[in-house]
């Protein structure tokens, strides 16, 4: 025969059911909602994309890719800036909170290296740097172009070479020559004693599509990425960003030639992977690649960061990250 409980035990028993259906509740109404939660709350819900890792394999470096959209700083370079203009133009003010958006996004990612696109200055990448401070390490791979979005790369590991590619001569399927949109940026990491290359990309847009172009950029890009791991046997070289076409693509398909780079997302079903959502179409157009070598990804460690609406920290695009070992 049972006992009854105790009065204290009944109160505890009813504190604790009390506990766990507001928090249900909370869940409830977050999976539920339509606006994107506060820059210091989780993101809850299928609409956010599998949780990441409950820890990292130790000595795994985790590495990010994200677009920020438009990060344009205050000034105005082209003499044509905001309204229906190409350069926005915002006030200190919305600058300001769109930088502070930015960064509580990205220090969610707990990543040790960030590929970022779509920076525009060195002032638009210090205002991140400045509220980042685990990022002692920042490269911005500037065209020199008035109000040009560029790729940038932050990292917690000291910088100790940075390569870039954009006076590369590339060739379309049609034999015209081209070059890359934007700086294709290599930047060399010392992580411990153990050499890692980064490669932030940015391929040519769909808008006013050039899909020559895309598709010269990932043959080239390919070639350099493959080229410099076989150049570092023993090094982790990964490249990321935003490369604007999906899985299955000519671009994508060229840049996956004779399996000299793995598409990290590859293990991960596609209704996780996608990062952008074109007339209610989700796509994955951000993408991460391990090229043969050093290093090896570490097996489902792959994530799409996003907020329910889609984006993440107010960009237009999801974040991507996953885990990677080092060659011992």
């Amino acid at each position: 025969m049972s006992r009854p409980l105790p009065s204290a035990s009944r109160d505890r028993k009813r504190l604790r059911a009390a506990a766990l259906l507001a928090a249900l509740l909370s869940l409830s109404a977050c999976e539920g909602r339509e606006t994107p939660p506060g820059p210091n709350e989780p993101c809850v819900g299928a609409a956010c994309g599998p949780q990441p890792p409950d820890t990292a394999l130790e000595g795994s470096v985790r590495i990010a890719a994200f677009n920020v959209q438009r990060l344009f700083d205050t000034v105005c370079d082209s003499d044509a800036c905001g309204g229906s203009n190409y350069e926005a133009l915002p006030t200190p003010s919305e600058f300001g909170l769109q930088a502070d958006r930015l960064a509580s996004a990205i220090s969610r990612l707990n990543a040790d290296v960030v590929l970022l696109a779509e920076v525009e200055t060195q002032a638009s990448l210090d205002a991140l740097t400045s509220r980042l401070p685990r990022f002692g390490y920042s490269e911005l791979g500037e065209t020199g172009a008035a109000a040009s979005v560029d790729v940038a790369v932050l990292s917690v590991h000291p910088i100790t070479d940075v390569r870039g590619h954009r006076e590369r001569t590339l060739w379309r399927p049609d034999g015209s020559a081209t070059r890359f949109s934007r700086e294709l940026l290599e930047v060399h990491l010392d992580v411990d004693g153990k050499k890692v290359i980064v490669f932030s990309a940015h391929f040519r847009s769909k808008s006013n599509d050039d899909a020559g172009r895309r598709f010269a950029e990932a043959v080239a890009t390919r070639d350099i990425v493959a080229g410099a791991a076989q150049a570092a046997p023993d090094a982790l070289v990964v490249l990321g960003g935003d490369l604007n076409d999906i899985p299955g693509s000519e671009p994508i398909t060229a840049l996956e030639r004779d399996g000299a780079l793995l598409r990290v997302s590859s293990d991960r079903p596609a209704s996780e992977t996608w990062t952008y959502t074109y007339h209610g179409d989700t796509q994955a157009i951000d993408h991460l690649y391990l090229a043969r070598g050093g290093g090896t990804y570490v097996p489902g460690s792959f994530r799409a960061a996003r907020d329910p609406r889609g984006g993440y920290g107010g960009s237009d695009h999801a974040a991507v990250y996953a885990d990677f070992l080092p060659a011992p």
